[in-house]
């Protein structure tokens, strides 16, 4: 039976078109790359697309363009005490609508364009106001890449790294906590033309394991800081990195060994008042030694105007070591002063024998009678006086603690030295409680 020819050729057209259908749905006819090339030349070819124009605002008006920023910290090197800077390493994220580079997503199997080149598209002339220095990323290739969406939203992503001023103040140092900023501003665009805001959500993202040798990363806040110069105002963003100074690496390496230089400078007081070289050498070292650790810690701060924290600290604890060495001096001039009023006294009693002596050979001469009714009158005068001064002598001392317990003490240099070892420990002692009291509690907004 013969087919009729109209029939035949339904047939072959719907065959074909299942044929089709199905490669269709296997993929096999649709090349997606050669259609992002296409709808690429579409929208960025020649004489569609003019890189130096700003977009226009929200809804298509003559607005400002609106840019939202994000940013991930990767990691913080340094913090620099000495040149008052420090080193991040953030990826920067910027995302603003372009209508002029809307396309076809083709029922959603294209979710967007991704560029390389930044100058293919405009781009915010966006600066960091406080940066010293800084680079890109290009291994293996340029860590950047742009974003293009159907609906004309571009997203621009980089990896770069910064090395931005950190104003200190070091009053409290290393008791203090730091502010370091990033500053983000428009260099040529006015807020009329351009203005920069934060992403909602979680503008600032931080990366879980940072870790810094000598801070912690306590908190971070991002607000706006616009700027108004004689050419107009301009957009501006900053985060607030708030660092906080970790004390046990200072009290391990600064104060543990100040204070035991302190202690050992007192050890002087416990040597004999005779052992000339060992006390002196004893004091001159620790007086060296500290000395040297004071260099050390100014060298790795930069000089300021104000006293710091740990300048109060060294001061006074040079000072302990510096009086322990002129306490030695005081007790070897009271021990020579004391040698000689000893010398003064034999001297003195010699002098006394030798005249009592001399009345007792006077009294022994009868060369006439009325001398010898004579003398002893002047002998009994004599005795009586010295009876009076033996009274006063011995006249009951006062009920005094001190002075009984410095009384087991006869010599000026040995009294020196005893008190010494109270006297050191116990203002030592005080300084301590009111240098930690005042830095440890002192309230940081007050300081500010």
């Amino acid at each position: 039976m013969d087919i009729p020819r109209p029939s035949c050729a339904l047939l072959i057209l719907i065959v074909l078109c299942l044929t089709q259908l199905t490669e269709c749905m296997n993929g096999g006819k649709i090349n997606f790359r050669e259609k992002e090339k296409q709808i690429l030349d579409q929208i960025l070819g020649p004489g569609r697309y003019d890189a130096r124009i700003r977009p226009s605002g929200i809804n298509g008006t003559d607005g400002p363009a609106i840019v939202n920023i994000n940013l991930f910290v990767r990691s913080i090197t340094t913090i620099s005490d000495i040149k008052m800077e420090y080193s991040v390493q953030l990826t920067f994220r910027e995302q603003w609508l372009d209508e002029r580079l809307k396309f076809n997503n083709l029922g959603g199997r294209l979710k967007y364009l991704t560029l390389t080149e930044a100058n293919r598209v405009w781009m915010p002339d966006l600066f960091f106001s406080n940066e010293k220095e800084g680079h890109f990323h290009n291994i293996i290739m340029p860590n950047v890449y742009i974003r293009i969406f159907p609906n004309g939203n571009v997203l621009y992503s980089i990896r770069i790294s910064l090395t931005l001023s950190c104003p200190m103040n070091l009053k409290l140092y290393p008791l203090d906590k730091q502010t370091c900023s990033l500053r983000m501003a428009s260099y040529g665009w006015t807020t009329d033309d351009l203005v920069f805001l934060w992403k909602e959500g979680d503008p600032v993202q931080v990366v879980k394991n940072l870790h810094l040798p000598r801070f912690t990363l306590e908190k971070f806040l991002t607000d706006y800081c616009n700027s108004k110069t004689n050419t107009g105002e301009y957009s501006c963003l900053k985060v607030d990195l708030l660092f906080k100074r970790e004390f046990s690496y200072y009290l391990i390496q600064i104060y543990i060994p100040c204070c035991m230089l302190v202690i050992v400078s007192w050890v002087s007081f416990w040597l004999d008042q005779g052992a000339v070289p060992a006390r002196v050498s004893l004091g001159v070292t620790t007086l060296l030694t500290m000395a040297t650790q004071s260099s050390g810690i100014n060298a790795s701060l930069p000089p300021v105007s104000y006293t710091k924290a740990i300048d109060v600290w060294t001061g006074v604890c040079l000072t302990f070591v510096f009086g322990a060495l002129l306490e030695f001096a005081l007790v070897n001039y009271a021990s020579r002063s004391d040698m000689h009023r000893e010398m003064m006294k034999k001297t003195r009693r010699e002098m006394e024998t030798a005249a009592s002596m001399d009345a007792a050979s006077d009294l022994l001469d009868t060369d006439s009678n009325a001398t010898f009714a004579m003398k002893p009158l002047v002998r009994d005068g004599i005795i009586d006086s010295k009876m009076r001064q033996c009274e006063v002598r011995m006249s009951p001392p006062r009920k005094n603690c001190c002075r009984l317990w410095m009384s087991k003490f006869p010599t000026r240099s040995k009294r020196i030295d005893v008190i010494s070892r109270i006297t050191f420990p116990l203002v030592f002692a005080l300084f301590n409680l009111a240098y930690w009291s005042t830095y440890l509690f002192r309230d940081e907004d007050q300081e500010k």
